[in-house]
């Protein structure tokens, strides 16, 4: 491979450059940056393509610059919001800065011999800026015409919601971090996803303006589906990389629940698998005696071990191994005790349990959203209790139902699981 930029454009990790040029540039060492800001205690799997990207670069004898955006954090990025965000307190930044950073940690090498890693907080250079000298050295270098122009403002300013001056003025501080990293520790290049175009051409110009050495910009793509849509969701909400935000089980079964045609896509953007395995991959995904799911698994153990390491992998497999319908695994109170950490679960009194229908309970729990579609899963075959399938849609619970006199393991096909647990 001649250079990093041909590695990410063949994985699909390249949407577009600022200059030709970079790609000269990049056959030596140079420094990078992209910006994370801390609007929540954990980053999802939407933002792991910039430290998947920022990790290619290292491979390559790259320096990866982090900015865990203290001060930007404050005012939230209006590019792909259709509202304004909360504004957050101080205390809430410096908590979910702190957390955030293990992510990096996870994922870059900071014991690279060359190439270490660099994590500074924006907050540094702009909680002493006096907002005269920054509107004086800074604002007078932008347009208005260029900043109404980009798309998340002219969405923003056509919406009911309309855009504050305070989200407004995002894009200078997004530019002036670029131009300060440049002018004092020699950051030459800026990388982001598509809908960060904008900002890091600011940034690419500011440092022009103000007699800066070369600079330049490079996006990729933002993570989607097949269908177009933006991927990170699940049916509870985005998911998250901290552990405790999202099991490794739950990971896990995120991408083990994968559709075959994002599969190979995601091996290619999330992972470091090798191309040359990931192309066999999909050619024996295409032979009549391929094994459903085998290439979902790859990809679910490559991308927990990746986040959660192997002990977060072999937590997600004990759980989903215990968890399986048929599953010769022991289900005993010891075992349960142990997924009950990684997998959904919930609490309920004996009373509203014992003599209750299969098909009630489940609506209770919140496994299904009525008794009707209940009632459709078990004619289906889709009813589990226990890892065992329920035929019958007028089966009641009774306390010989219960795994060790305190749990039952409710399950709506192979995959959706509801542990319950009885209070004592």
């Amino acid at each position: 491979m001649p250079n990093v930029i041909e590695c990410l454009k063949e994985r699909g990790l390249l949407d577009a450059i600022t200059s030709e040029e970079l790609i000269k540039r990049v056959e030596q060492p140079i420094k990078l940056y992209c910006g994370f800001d801390p609007t929540a205690d954990s980053l999802h799997i939407g933002n792991l393509v910039g430290i998947v990207v920022l990790r290619w670069f290292q491979k390559f004898g790259h320096t990866p610059v982090v900015i865990l955006g203290g001060a930007t954090g404050r005012i939230g990025d209006p590019s792909g919001k259709s509202v304004e965000r909360p504004l957050l307190d101080n205390s809430t930044i410096v908590y979910n800065s702190t957390r955030i950073r293990r992510h990096f940690e996870a994922i870059l090498d900071f014991f690279h011999p060359k190439a270490r890693p660099i994590v500074f907080n924006n907050d540094e250079w702009f909680s002493d800026f006096r907002l005269i000298d920054f509107l004086r050295d800074v604002g007078k270098h932008f347009r208005l015409g260029t900043m109404l122009a980009k798309e998340s403002v002219k969405s923003r300013l056509n919406s009911e919601e309309g855009i504050s001056f305070t989200e407004f003025s995002y894009q200078l501080l997004q530019s002036y971090d670029f131009y300060h990293l440049s002018a004092n520790h020699g950051v030459v290049l800026q990388i982001g996803g598509s809908d960060q175009w904008g900002n890091i051409t600011e940034g690419v110009d500011l440092i022009r303006r103000l007699g800066g050495g070369p600079a330049y910009g490079l996006t990729f793509p933002l993570l989607t589906r097949s269908d177009g849509k933006k991927f990170g969701k699940s049916e509870s909400g985005a998911v998250w990389l901290a552990a405790d935000r999202c099991s490794p089980y739950d990971f896990y079964q995120y991408f083990f629940r994968m559709p075959d045609a994002d599969v190979a896509k995601m091996m290619r953007v999330l992972t470091f698998m090798d191309l040359d395995e990931i192309r066999q991959i999909e050619e024996k995904m295409q032979e009549k005696d391929y094994i459903p799911n085998t290439a979902q698994k790859r990809l679910a153990e490559e991308m927990t071990r990746l986040i959660h390491g192997e002990e977060g992998l072999a937590k997600a497999l004990k759980v989903t191994e215990g968890a399986a319908p048929g599953s010769d695994a022991i289900l005993d109170p010891e075992s349960l005790r142990e997924i009950a950490r990684d997998m959904p679960s919930t609490e309920l009194e004996l009373g509203d349990i014992l003599e209750q229908k299969f098909v009630d309970v489940t609506v209770k729990i919140g496994l299904l959203p009525s008794k009707g579609e209940a009632v459709r899963l078990i004619q289906n075959g889709g009813a589990y209790l226990n890892n065992q399938r329920i035929d019958d849609a007028n089966y009641r619970l009774s306390e010989k139902s219960l795994i060790g006199g305190e749990f039952l393991l409710f399950g709506s096909g192979k995959k959706k699981k509801m542990l319950v647990k009885i209070k004592k």
